[in-house]
């Protein structure tokens, strides 16, 4: 039989030493320490402080998770940045020069 995981959300507020992060979970504002799982490991993903986590927990040790997974960051930018038309290949040429 295997094991029962809890899966939860919650937000990275401080990477220590190795692959180990402390968590602050979203529903009870529960603090853990959680390890990178071996995929995330494996496939270079980088967690820094603030981003939004997946971990999943034994019900029997609620102190220590894994990080399984790194959500997307929420964007409330409506609008996508405006494009700049400018010169495009370095600086704009004088009025008075002659062509090449």
């Amino acid at each position: 039989m295997g094991e029962e995981k809890l899966e939860l959300e919650g937000k990275v507020i401080a990477a220590l030493s190795g692959n180990t992060f402390r968590v602050q979970l979203n529903h009870n504002q529960h603090e853990l320490l959680a390890r990178l799982s071996g995929k995330l490991r494996k496939n270079f993903i980088r967690i820094g402080v603030g981003d939004r986590v997946k971990v999943e927990m034994n019900p029997y040790d609620l102190t220590q998770a894994t990080i399984c997974f790194r959500l997307k960051e929420i964007t409330t930018n409506v609008n996508p940045p405006k494009r700049s038309f400018g010169p495009r290949h370095g600086a704009a040429r004088k009025p008075n020069a002659p062509k090449r």
